[in-house]
C-alpha cells in the first residue's frame, strides 16, 4: 500500500522506460484506477474508458499491433515491451457532447464548436496523470506514451475499442529495472526555471 508524501509524488514522478518482467500486484492496478476516475471531468461527463491488459498475451498483443520489429526490438521498445502491465485511456467525446445535450447543460444542438478545447481528452489526460502518480506512490514505474496514428485502426481492431471512444495513449506500468534503459528529453533538456514560465499579473517577456 503507497503512502508517500504528496510532494515525493509529484518529485519522483518520471517516465520509466525499461522494466523488469516481476508482476504487478492487481490490486495495485486498480488503485490506480480507482484513483484515475476521481480525476476532475467536464460536466462531470466522465467520458473516459480504460483497457487493461495484463496477461502476456494481452500485452504481446498490445505491442504486435502498435510497433514494428518486435523480434528485434530497439532499446526502447526492448525495455517497454517487458513492463507486465499496460493501459489504454481512451476519451469519447460522444459522452461530452451528448451531456451537454442534456437539460440542466441545454446545448441541443451538440455543436462541437461550443468547446473552446477538447476536454474529452483533456479530462482523460487527467485521469492517465493520476495512473502515473499512483505508480510512483505505490514504488512502481509508469510511462505515459503515443500510439502511432497509423497504428490506431489495428489497435482498435484487435481489443474491439468502440468507435465513440479514441486513445488518447498508453501506459506501461510495472516495476523499474536497475539500469534506465532509453533515455527521454529530460537527460538532453533542463527543467525550466519557475520565472520562465510563470507569469504573475501580466505576461512579461523574459528576454
Amino acid at each position: 500500500m503507497g503512502g508517500m508524501e504528496f510532494a515525493d509524488v509529484v518529485r519522483r514522478r518520471k517516465m520509466v522506460r525499461n522494466y523488469t518482467d516481476e508482476p504487478v500486484d492487481p490490486a495495485v492496478v486498480d488503485r490506480a484506477l480507482d484513483n484515475a476516475v476521481r480525476a476532475p471531468s467536464a460536466g462531470f461527463s466522465q467520458g473516459w474508458g480504460f483497457l487493461v491488459l495484463d496477461t502476456p498475451d494481452e500485452v504481446r498483443r498490445y505491442w504486435a499491433a502498435t510497433a514494428d520489429d518486435l523480434d528485434q526490438p530497439d532499446e526502447w521498445l526492448a525495455g517497454m515491451m517487458r513492463a507486465p502491465v499496460v493501459i489504454v485511456p481512451c476519451s469519447s467525446k460522444a459522452a461530452y457532447l451528448g451531456r451537454y445535450a442534456e437539460p440542466d447543460k441545454g446545448w441541443t444542438d451538440r455543436d462541437e464548436a461550443r468547446w473552446p478545447v477538447p476536454f474529452w481528452h483533456m479530462d482523460a489526460a487527467m485521469a492517465s496523470l493520476l495512473i502515473l502518480q499512483t505508480a510512483v506512490d505505490e514504488g512502481l514505474g509508469a510511462c505515459f506514451f503515443g500510439i502511432p496514428p497509423e497504428k490506431v485502426p489495428a489497435a482498435r481492431a484487435e481489443f474491439a475499442i468502440p468507435e465513440t471512444f479514441d486513445p488518447v495513449g498508453s501506459i506501461t506500468l510495472g516495476h523499474p529495472a536497475t539500469t534506465p534503459g532509453a533515455q527521454g528529453s529530460p537527460t538532453r533538456r533542463r527543467r525550466k526555471d519557475l520565472d520562465e514560465v510563470v507569469h504573475r499579473g501580466n505576461w512579461r517577456a523574459t528576454d
